[in-house]
């Protein structure tokens, strides 16, 4: 298939991407890995010895920042339905963590230990059709919510990426019922042109939205 112009921009500005360039120097296997650092350094987020699930974790960018961070001390539990390649300090589970078998998994895995951070940058696979990918993305958000309340410890935190668009005033409101603080963050390697945003929950509430 004949490239498109706009493809061929895209695959240019992104092979000249700072980050990108970067993250192979680096040895992070995306660009993303920069925009958790970012977050994490302003609000003191990933410590030693913490558990953090990582939501939709493939290609591995967030667990791998979430398991220098913790150290040996913690544990990063990455999930996803796509495969992962081996990363040092992090569990991978195959699996739809939406499904019970999955959650199975987990728990067999944390045994008594709490989960104190969840973390998410899962995106769909962009339509092109605003609307729908727009309801996708915040679908996935708020299945996210809905795991880091059931499986977050007391006082337990929770970072999502979110587009704005439909639905992001009412899933602000849903976060800031289910955490004691809720702050926004854009990262410096979030892309200028993307209307990607970070929510930030602090300290779980203990009722459920």
């Amino acid at each position: 298939m004949k490239k498109t112009k706009s493809s061929k921009a895209w695959m240019k500005a992104h092979v000249n991407d700072f980050y990108v360039k970067q993250a192979k120097k680096e040895g992070y296997r995306s660009r993303a890995a920069y925009k958790l650092i970012e977050i994490s350094e302003r609000d003191n987020l990933l410590k030693l010895g913490m558990t953090v699930v990582d939501l939709g974790a493939t290609p591995g960018g967030w667990s791998q920042v979430a398991a220098n961070k913790v150290g040996s001390s913690g544990r990063v539990f990455s999930l996803d339905i796509l495969e992962m390649r081996p990363l040092p300090g992090v569990t991978f589970i195959k699996g739809d963590f939406e499904e019970e078998s999955t959650l199975t998994e987990l728990r067999k895995n944390l045994g008594e230990r709490p989960v104190d951070l969840v973390i998410s940058d899962m995106s769909p696979n962009i339509t092109g059709i605003a609307m729908s990918d727009q309801a996708r993305c915040m679908y996935l958000a708020e299945l996210s919510l809905e795991f880091s309340m059931a499986q977050l410890n007391s006082d337990g935190n929770f970072l999502v990426k979110v587009f704005q668009g439909s639905g992001f005033e009412q899933f602000v409101k849903a976060m800031r019922m289910s955490f004691k603080k809720v702050a926004t963050r854009k990262p410096k390697a979030s892309r200028g042109r993307s209307n990607e945003i970070y929510l930030l929950g602090l300290k779980k509430h203990g009722g459920v939205p």
